[in-house]
């Protein structure tokens, strides 16, 4: 069983989805890939599990820099994805990192030589548990904020929070992620 509950924050309702004690769902409303991974039943209640994914959401904006490792993060997804989100959750609070440069690092943990940023965009984008996995901490080339399932205003406002200099940033004026 798949129990879930919203939560209200800063950046609007979210909703937290867990199954087994492990968390494995965190969407804002309205985002791509809502509920994505989800196919099983779910059941509106308040666990135990989810109530300490709320308390890590109240300390995170309340300007605390509560840790991934502080949760059981169970992220549906293939073997790909997962090896994507484990570099996310690697990303300083506070800090970016740029496709390409998460491309680089799977690519040598595979003993390729090169991995293409798209591939990586999609794994980040598929992200079933934002903010905690912190994809809106990735950045396209050159400064270019596209790129968040949330929306590109809220990931203004994550990165704002987490005090991020965003002067030297731009929202490209077209795309398919904005």
């Amino acid at each position: 069983m798949i129990y879930t509950t919203n939560y209200n924050s800063p950046i609007g309702q979210l909703q937290i989805a867990e199954k087994d004690g492990g968390l494995i769902g965190l969407w804002t409303e309205g985002q791509k890939y809502y509920f994505d991974s989800i196919k099983e039943e779910t059941i509106k209640q308040n666990t135990p599990s989810l109530q300490s994914v709320q308390s890590w959401l109240d300390r995170y904006f309340a300007g605390e820099k509560p840790t991934v490792a502080e949760l059981n993060l169970k992220p549906l997804g293939s073997p790909f994805r997962q090896e994507v989100w484990r570099l996310l959750c690697q990303i300083p609070y506070g800090e970016v990192i740029t496709y390409g440069e998460i491309a680089r690092q799977i690519a040598a943990k595979m003993g390729k030589t090169s991995m293409s940023a798209q591939a990586i965009g999609g794994a980040v984008g598929h992200n079933p548990i934002s903010i905690i996995i912190p994809c809106h901490r990735v950045i396209g080339a050159k400064g270019n904020l596209t790129g968040y399932a949330g929306g590109l205003q809220t990931k203004i406002k994550l990165l704002e929070h987490e005090g991020v200099d965003l002067s030297s940033f731009f929202i490209p004026k077209r795309g398919t992620a904005l």
